[in-house]
């Protein structure tokens, strides 16, 4: 339930007594803080990373402290955080997103001719679904959130890798994107975005669920809960997982959306081309090393932020 900036998990489905009595959104609303102090958390290395993807050719090769020096010298130390604000911004709406269309590919939106809505043949991914359901709903609901929200991403970018005093927020970096590039500029990298898509979702949802299923089934013995610690080992290596699979993808997106003017713009196809042909294998996984690094303390702050929002809440 925690997003972590680039993972594109579901929070397991809400019973019907916590629709009905309210609770549903004051977990979601716990889940959205935590969130929300994650990305603030992990947001430097964030920013490092993408400013790494950027990054042309070989020899323009830094270690990442000197990175974070060189990010300091030119901005100084809140421009670690450049770009986190959009990213806080769209969580909820995303998530409510998110949700919604998974609630809907998940269950038909209308009935066959003469039965209720409730006769739908809603699948309980948790008890009776595989992991390959799973994948296809998080899949479909994804791709429907990242449609919407995809311009907000642009933003992002163009904020984390801007001078200082370039864009003075986000509304005005909207509106000089628009000035200056036109509408299509919020659509840069949408093609490699949307079919990184698939391999995140897959691995990511798809692992989780058989490592969790897996401890449930040999360890658990009579509980229904694996606990924090496993929660976290599993995330952890789902999301690691993911991340390998689609971080060439998201390499390419950075690339595309960081292209200031038009005649920088290239195919994604010439792209892929240029990088292998500049900078080898090894230039499609450039930022990799901030991106994993993150990863571990991201899921563990997530949990442990979502452990004490939820009593203010009335969670347990």
């Amino acid at each position: 339930i925690i997003d972590i900036g680039e993972s594109i998990s579901i929070p397991d489905e809400f019973t019907e007594q916590e629709k009905k009595s309210g609770v549903w959104w004051k977990q979601l609303v716990a889940a959205g803080i935590a969130s929300a102090i994650t990305r603030t958390c992990t947001a430097p290395l964030d920013r490092l990373k993408v400013m790494m993807q950027v990054r042309r050719s070989k020899v323009s090769k830094m270690g990442l402290v000197n990175e974070f020096k060189q990010m300091i010298k030119e901005g100084g130390l809140f421009s670690l955080w450049r770009g986190n604000g959009v990213n806080v911004f769209k969580i909820a709406p995303e998530t409510a997103l998110k949700i919604g269309a998974y609630e809907q590919v998940r269950c038909p939106i209308l009935p066959p001719a003469g039965l209720p809505r409730d006769s739908l043949p809603c699948r309980d991914d948790k008890n009776e679904g595989d992991a390959t359901e799973g994948v296809e709903h998080s899949s479909k609901s994804n791709q429907y959130a990242f449609i919407i929200f995809f311009p907000t991403q642009v933003i992002k970018t163009r904020l984390i890798l801007g001078k200082t005093g370039e864009y003075s927020g986000i509304v005005d970096c909207f509106r000089k994107l628009l000035k200056t590039e036109g509408i299509q500029a919020f659509g840069k990298g949408y093609v490699p975005n949307l079919i990184g898509i698939i391999p995140y979702a897959g691995l990511d949802l798809a692992i989780f669920e058989l490592l969790k299923n897996h401890w449930l089934e040999h360890y658990a013995g009579n509980s229904v809960n694996p606990g924090i610690a496993i929660v976290l080992g599993c995330s952890t290596l789902s999301h690691t997982c993911g991340q390998l699979a689609s971080f060439p993808l998201n390499l390419l997106r950075t690339r595309m959306q960081a292209a200031i003017v038009e005649k920088e713009t290239i195919p994604m196809l010439q792209l892929i081309q240029e990088i292998y042909t500049k900078e080898g294998k090894r230039g499609f996984f450039r930022g990799l090393t901030p991106n994993v690094i993150k990863l571990l303390p991201a899921v563990g702050i997530g949990c442990v932020a979502h452990e004490l929002v939820k009593p203010l809440f009335g969670l347990t």
